[in-house]
């Protein structure tokens, strides 16, 4: 359905493998790149989508410099968001027990903003999820991060993980999003290039 596309050499500019597996799933030819170590701080002033938004923009300004005429670059940043909050990657196993245990019972969002650019064009858009979890104990919170090490995920949680079947009693918004790439919308913007 993308056939268009394969004027272009894609690449997926992250390090994630579940961003890896849901690209994969539009059925396009692309490449892995890693990226120059880029800064990922933000001004303070910035709120909610803002903040993923003007990352994936800083992600895809480090690697310009590398575009060719035919590339066509992808990428991405999600964070959690919780009561004017930014929940990024825990910093360590008790980080992401606190996290966890303050998104216990309540409703969060997850939002992920992307940038798709070439040479001649770039778009960025941000999609926002609400997840809610139950109340989850100590324990069901010791048992996931001692058995999933979620220090590589926003929010401490991989929703396709265990602790997503247990404790997610609520999905508003995509699925896929919360698991770190919206490639419904990815796929509406990608059919304009």
């Amino acid at each position: 359905m993308l056939s268009h596309l394969e004027k272009y050499d894609i690449l997926l500019a992250s390090n994630s493998p579940r961003r890896r597996e849901l690209l994969s799933g539009l059925g396009i030819n692309y490449r892995v790149t890693s990226l120059p170590d880029v800064d990922e701080s933000y001004p303070n002033t910035l709120q909610g989508e803002n903040i993923p938004l003007f990352i994936s923009k800083l992600k895809s300004k480090a690697y310009r410099f590398k575009m060719k005429k035919n590339t066509l670059l992808i990428t991405a940043d999600t964070i959690v968001w919780l009561d004017g909050k930014v929940y990024g990657k825990p910093s360590d196993e008790s980080d992401a027990k606190r996290m966890l245990k303050n998104l216990s019972g309540k409703t969060h969002q997850v939002i992920t903003g992307v940038t798709i650019c070439t040479q001649e064009k770039e778009v960025s858009f941000s999609v926002t999820s609400d997840v809610s979890f139950s109340e989850l104990s100590d324990e069901e919170i010791e048992y996931y991060v001692n058995h999933y090490h979620p220090l590589d995920k926003a929010g401490a949680y991989g929703i396709q993980e265990w602790i997503g079947y247990i404790g997610v009693c609520k999905l508003q918004g995509s699925y896929f999003n919360v698991m770190g790439l919206p490639v419904q919308r990815l796929y509406q913007e990608l059919k304009q290039f």
